[in-house]
């Protein structure tokens, strides 16, 4: 099948079902392989993750298991995969630059970089792998010097599953969301949750949205996916994408199995006195191509929206009609070479002052899908302009839209799956100001056993949610520097290959301009016998089960894994002295055999780790048998550690 667009729901071709070769009892490859093939991911994963939980997994075991989490945006989880993928040295070189994206989609730009040239020098250089090398040099300067923009999630709208598409028509926000599987039995395969819908929300002048509901109107009946949604001024017409429902269908064959797919179209509804009357746009054409993100000009004279047809500059491209005398649009032109790429441009919006904002990952940048801007009209732009971090991200960030603006001020909406945010895609509200950098946040970076200074080490600015605000190289003598704003709270994570990570918390609350903070991270090095332990993983009391606080502090450990491939440890548990002896030996068994397991469902090799469980053999405080503790006091015996077998 063609790959057409690079989002799962923005712009793609909906898979519907698949025909195969039946078989009497298929196996669960086979079953794995159909879902795969069909572009079930989510499916197809956890069938794949039992597969290669073995001593020898198939290489295309691992290789489809690593591309399900790359499809499905989850690229941390991919990047894990990819790790295992590339043990074999004769893995194909494809696996060496998908690597090298999910690096990249991960923040890991220097790592990125180095492992775009790897698979160059291998399969030849061309000009994408130059535009994403030039895209990691990019994105390290612009992590440490971001633009003034202020983002906030707008959590009260945002759920664990998909919403993203924020356009103002007057007090109302229209946007595009996954329902709940409650209230919407069909799933997309490709993700594992409900068809897209969209849904609107009031919103004050602080763009603070709120009282969000489905939208109550016809285009939300369809079967498929439904949004996003432009309109115009008062609100009168909608320009609606949605999946065509109808029985054309595309068919496509790939390694001899036949597909069923759609296109989206475009749709215009007219209020009517309460009622969306609907009416397709003229230049649709399902059987051939996508067509759909529109967007208005301000005088409602040029309609521009984004298509895969024929005479374009890539993939997906921005194109504009222009409304005739009659009220109809004309032929469809494309907007040209300045914004559209080789690759794929998508959710352009467009302000009174002529300002064009869309996203593409086929200019240099930060993630795979980036906003861009530039100025003009119809064909004739000025150079598509990256507009740099915080805006852009190592994820996709999309759907920027101004809806007011000031000498001082732009304020609106964009989408990001970036981390730190409530689901898969979050609707972030952001404020341009103009600079205002205020106060200095100076630190060191230390090799904790010795106490001197540690240099090369990733050094990364974090706000009260965890959101990722900058990014830094600890220098020679481990300084880093960072400006930051008054009256804030902030986290600093230092980072290095071969040490156990560390952090501060800090804040500036009663500093003046001028003013500096300090703070000090002390890396632990990994050394051959050194025991570690995990702080904060807990366990309830008499349960093996690993909790939603515990899985996070084992995903640190996954990444120190990770980034020492050659790392083999003992993982051990240790209970509290209640209970008896035997059973607490037991116990405590089956939870490091729980965090072993944990850590080979997030792509850590099973011969890596070894589960040791010792019960209440080691305990850390006075609580034995038969003093009387405090749930507290017994809690903290309830713990895991590490020791390292092997470096």
């Amino acid at each position: 099948m063609k790959k057409l667009y690079i989002y799962p729901y923005l712009l793609v071709l909906i898979l519907l079902g698949s025909g195969v070769q039946a078989q009497e009892q298929p196996t669960l490859r086979d079953r794995a392989n159909q879902l795969y093939n069909e572009y079930q991911f989510a499916k197809a994963a956890q069938l794949y993750e039992r597969l290669v939980d073995s001593k020898k997994p198939r290489q295309s075991d691992l290789e489809n298991l690593a591309d399900c989490y790359r499809k499905m945006n989850n690229y941390g989880m991919a990047e894990n995969w990819y790790v295992r993928v590339l043990e074999d040295s004769t893995s194909n070189p494809i696996n060496k630059l998908r690597y090298a994206e999910v690096l990249k989609a991960n923040a890991k730009y220097a790592e990125a970089k180095r492992a775009f040239q790897d698979y160059a020098d291998k399969a030849g250089s061309t000009n994408e792998i130059d535009l994403q090398i030039r895209g990691c040099d990019s994105a390290i300067v612009w992590m440490q010097q971001p633009t003034t923009h202020k983002l906030r999630n707008e959590s009260s709208v945002n759920t664990a599953l998909a919403e993203f598409g924020g356009y103002t028509v007057g007090d109302k926000v229209y946007y595009v969301g996954e329902p709940d599987a409650i209230m919407f039995k069909n799933v997309y395969g490709w993700t594992g949750n409900p068809f897209l819908r969209v849904y609107s929300a009031k919103h004050n002048e602080g763009n603070i949205l709120k009282e969000s509901n489905i939208a109550e109107a016809s285009f939300n009946n369809e079967p498929y996916h439904v949004g996003p949604v432009a309109s115009n001024k008062e609100g009168t017409t909608l320009y609606v994408t949605r999946t065509h429902p109808g029985k054309e269908v595309q068919k496509e064959k790939e390694d001899r199995k036949r597909y069923r797919t759609k296109n989206l179209e475009l749709y215009i509804y007219t209020n009517d006195n309460g009622t969306w009357n609907e009416t397709p746009f003229a230049y649709n054409r399902v059987n051939e191509y996508s067509v759909g993100h529109a967007a208005l000009s301000q005088d409602g004279e040029t309609l521009y929206f984004v298509s895969d047809m024929p005479g374009g500059q890539g993939g997906t491209d921005i194109w504009y009609s222009e409304r005739l005398l009659n009220g109809e649009w004309g032929e469809p032109k494309n907007a040209g070479p300045m914004i559209n790429s080789a690759g794929d441009e998508m959710f352009p919006s467009i302000t009174k002052e002529g300002v064009l904002y869309f996203s593409s990952n086929g200019w240099p940048g930060m993630g795979n899908l980036d906003v861009f801007t530039a100025m003009g009209t119809k064909e004739t732009w000025s150079k598509a302009v990256n507009m740099r971090f915080p805006v852009n991200s190592p994820a996709d960030d999309f759907a920027y839209t101004v809806n007011d603006i000031t000498n001082l001020t732009e304020a609106g909406f964009m989408s990001s799956n970036r981390k730190g945010g409530l689901g898969s895609d979050d609707i972030y509200s952001f404020t341009y100001l103009k600079p205002k950098f205020t106060v200095l946040l100076a630190g060191v970076t230390y090799d904790k056993e010795t106490e001197e200074p540690l240099a090369d080490a990733n050094v990364s600015l974090l706000d009260e949610q965890g959101t990722l605000l900058a990014k830094k190289t600890s220098e020679s003598a481990g300084r880093f520097e960072f400006e930051v704003d008054v009256e804030q709270a902030y986290q600093v994570l230092g980072e290095k290959v071969g040490y156990i990570a560390d952090s501060a918390f800090t804040n500036t609350n009663g500093l003046n301009p001028g003013d500096t903070v300090k703070v000090a991270l002390y890396l632990d090095q990994l050394k051959q016998g050194k025991t570690f332990r995990l702080d904060n993983i807990y366990y309830d009391f008499d349960k093996f089960n690993i909790r939603k606080d515990a899985a996070v502090i084992l995903d640190g450990l996954v990444k120190i894994m990770k980034d020492n491939p050659t790392l083999k440890i003992e993982l051990s548990s240790h209970t509290d002295s209640r209970g008896r002896d035997k059973y607490n030996m037991t116990l405590s068994q089956k939870r490091a055999q729980a965090a072993v397991d944990y850590l080979v469902s997030r792509g850590i090799a099973r011969d890596r780790m070894i589960a040791k469980g010792y019960g209440e053999s080691k305990l850390l405080n006075r609580c034995a048998n038969g003093i009387k503790c405090s749930e507290a006091e017994h809690q903290l015996n309830r713990r895991t550690e590490f020791t390292v077998l092997e470096l």
